[in-house]
């Protein structure tokens, strides 16, 4: 388990946190394995109906930690089991998923609210993808269900283009159900999560599985994109983005 990740319960809302200040909530191959351990035990649970995703004030998360991605580019080893247990998580949870976002979501912080049945936005939310800037591509299922989500420009826009959305921006393209103006944003995505736990369970379960569609088919379009994804991580643009990435940290 991490110590960036941080679990609790706030009634039948299980609230999984990201807590790495320092790094921007930066996402390590430890704190993918803690999310997607929380995920897979909460759907397990009788006791929890909704799993809440937060990070911290102004930041939900900068993606994934640019060392780990280097670390597999010279180990080729892809992605690491640990992303992908995650990524297989967000797409096979049977239980709602809400992420209450203040701040930047950049890569995987915007990709993997395509799953979230709920995404609540404060003022200072902003969008990237950053991807193709990095020599890489879109992961988490988003080339199929971006497009389905957002319609095809909006979903190439973020994706291909990398271009940064804010909060009305990504309420218009889809990605964005509701913007918290004002108020305490953390009480207001808390708040919104226990509506969704109040709900029937196994009506829930049911609505939630016809109005999702075909998991199988979004687990092999994640499939294809990590295969694609681990390729690319061993490419000349990729370690020349990584290179460069380093260089502007110094």
């Amino acid at each position: 388990m991490s110590d960036h990740i941080n679990i609790t319960r706030d009634g039948a809302v299980q609230i999984i946190r990201m807590n790495r200040p320092d790094k921007k909530n930066a996402l390590t191959r430890d704190m993918y394995e803690a999310m997607a351990d929380a995920l897979v035990s909460g759907d397990k649970d009788g006791d929890i109906r909704c799993h809440l995703f937060l990070g911290l004030p102004d930041v939900f998360t900068a993606g994934n930690d640019i060392m780990d991605f280097m670390m597999a580019a010279q180990g080729g080893a892809g992605t690491g089991a640990e992303v992908q247990a995650f990524l297989r998580a967000i797409i096979t949870v049977t239980k709602p998923m809400l992420a209450g976002v203040d701040g930047m979501a950049i890569g995987v912080g915007s990709t993997m609210l395509l799953h979230c049945d709920m995404v609540l936005a404060s003022k200072n939310a902003r969008f990237k993808t950053p991807f193709l800037d990095l020599g890489l591509l879109p992961e988490a299922g988003s080339t199929l269900i971006g497009p389905r989500a957002m319609g095809y420009k909006a979903a190439f826009s973020l994706l291909a283009m990398g271009e940064e959305l804010g909060p009305d921006d990504a309420k218009d393209a889809g990605l964005v159900s509701k913007i918290i103006e004002d108020g305490d944003f953390e009480a207001a995505a808390i708040a919104a999560a226990q509506r969704v736990a109040a709900r029937p369970p196994e009506a829930m379960a049911l609505t939630r599985r016809l109005l999702r569609g075909d998991v199988d088919e979004i687990v092999a379009r994640m499939e294809e994109e990590s295969s694609y994804f681990a390729e690319r991580l061993m490419s000349i643009e990729a370690q020349n983005a990584f290179m460069a990435f380093m260089s502007r940290g110094k």
